[in-house]
């Protein structure tokens, strides 16, 4: 994956949640997602700070070397990891401040299509910093990346007319979850990507026949939070 395409595969996430968000009313964005606690509304503006967070990094250039890459960065968020829980309680409450629950809605709208065309106008050679890491600028954009389609599969667990998210963008979350698993691990044949993520996220609880064919590898299960 080339930065260019890292920063194409950016922009397609966020258009796809901007594309399904843009179409529902105040009601619809009250609907549970997959993530315990939080409505749409609460995950869009948790997935808004993402957006945020990727505005101040790629203005914010620092020399090199980084210190993590784009599958790396994800172990320093183990499942269950505390504080996992406060931020929960603060996007909530956070995303309730508003007056409507499309207020989050509009501030994304302007916020995620600026910082895909900062993550287009990025050195791909350059180093930012986030979160107390150095990436690359193509590695941080690939962790966007992987987040966002995370997360769009949480926001449209009740929204059974929403697309899937665009190919690109899943195939770098894809290539972020192989990356994750021992070298020698081979996913189960009948997981489509969606389900490979799913699980791989912890999102949907692996079965029996999973275990069976994962052998020792179930083990590893879920690779991120």
């Amino acid at each position: 994956m080339t930065a260019i395409r890292q920063h194409e595969a950016l922009a397609q996430a966020y258009d796809g949640i901007t594309t399904v968000v843009s179409g529902l009313d105040d009601a619809d964005l009250q609907r549970p997602t997959r993530c315990r606690g939080w409505l749409v509304a609460d995950l869009l503006f948790h997935v808004l700070c993402d957006a945020q967070r990727a505005l101040v990094a790629l203005a914010s250039p620092v020399d090199g070397p980084a210190d993590v890459d784009d599958v790396s960065y994800w172990r320093a968020f183990s499942p269950g990891a505390d504080g996992g829980a406060r931020h929960a309680w603060w996007a909530r409450r956070s995303a309730a401040a508003f007056d409507r629950p499309s207020g989050v809605v509009r501030i994304w709208s302007d916020t995620a299509p600026a910082a895909a065309r900062a993550a287009a106008a990025a050195d791909p050679d350059g180093f930012v910093t986030t979160q107390g890491h150095v990436l690359r600028v193509p590695d941080l954009l690939a962790t966007l990346t992987t987040e966002a389609v995370i997360h769009y599969l949480d926001l449209v667990v009740e929204l059974p007319d929403a697309p899937p998210p665009a190919a690109l963008p899943t195939r770098v979350a894809v290539a972020t979850m192989d990356g994750l698993l021992s070298d020698d691990a081979v996913r189960p044949a009948g997981w489509d990507d969606r389900e490979y993520l799913l699980k791989a996220a912890g999102r949907v609880p692996l079965t029996d026949r999973d275990r069976l064919e994962l052998g020792e590898t179930a083990g590893w299960f879920p690779l991120i939070g």
